[in-house]
């Protein structure tokens, strides 16, 4: 029996003024898989990952994850309950280092409140701990970025940026981790890298993975499920090779020839 989709989008559409970028857009994600979306520039990748994420509002349609409706949902709300996003544009406090970068990502299943913080010290202070040993031992290994963790952000090359960016949002224990263009800008040592670590992610970790991608090879080559769109709308969705060889594809990617 095959099990229930852990992601679900059904229909949405959105639209900024008279501008539609998405048109009743549907797909559902399975637990446990990469699920790609492609397309050329402007098509609306983005647009569905800021739906998901709670950034945009839809103008109809829905979201369910894990079967609940969360299409009004805050993105801290979602967050917490095991949504986690990196960005095309690095998104990480540059001053601050690798650790407290990472820290970051982890604050929302911190369990002290407040108040508890203030009048017993004890607690939030055994709990912050806790959590710096955790992110320690398991995030910041499992990125090979141990050498690096007290550096500041801004000192680091290109790629080992995308890289704590991604600690950082592993840091929230997700449920689905939504990653924008994952290795755009890198060389060809870094996607090979960041592409290893996708899928460990995936394997290890059993978290899924719904990805915007640009790199075909990247894409053909990790992905489980590829969904295709053009103007806003869905117009191929299945394995990477069928998607591939799909005539509608195709013609996005390549234009329809003249003559």
């Amino acid at each position: 029996m095959a099990a229930h989709p852990i992601l679900s989008v059904e229909g949405i559409s959105l639209s900024f003024g008279g501008l539609t970028v998405l048109s009743e857009v549907s797909f559902k994600v399975n637990p446990g898989e990469i699920f790609a979306i492609i397309g050329p520039n402007g098509a609306g990748k983005t647009s569905i990952l800021n739906c998901i994420g709670g950034f945009y509002r839809p103008s109809a349609g829905r979201i369910l994850f894990e079967g609940d409706d969360i299409t009004r949902t805050s993105p801290d709300r979602r967050a917490a309950r095991g949504l986690a996003r990196t960005f095309q544009n690095i998104a990480l406090f540059r001053g601050m280092t690798v650790l407290d970068n990472i820290k970051l990502g982890a604050h929302a299943h911190l369990k002290t409140g407040l108040a508890s913080a203030l009048m017993y010290w004890g607690p939030a202070h055994r709990e912050e701990m806790a959590l710096r040993e955790r992110m320690e031992q398991e995030v910041i290994d499992f990125l090979e970025i141990e050498p690096i963790r007290k550096q500041a952000v801004g000192s680091l090359a290109y790629g080992l940026q995308k890289r704590v960016e991604l600690a950082r949002a592993l840091a929230m224990e997700p449920k689905v981790l939504l990653m924008d263009e994952p290795v755009a800008g890198m060389n060809a040592e870094e996607t090979e890298d960041m592409a290893r670590f996708v899928l460990d992610i995936k394997e290890e970790r059993d978290i899924t993975i719904v990805l915007i991608e640009h790199d075909m090879n990247v894409i053909m080559d990790i992905s489980d499920r590829v969904m295709v769109v053009n103007f806003g709308q869905k117009i191929a969705e299945g394995t990477p090779d069928q998607v591939q060889r799909h005539p509608e594809v195709i013609k996005a990617y390549l234009g329809e020839k003249k003559g």
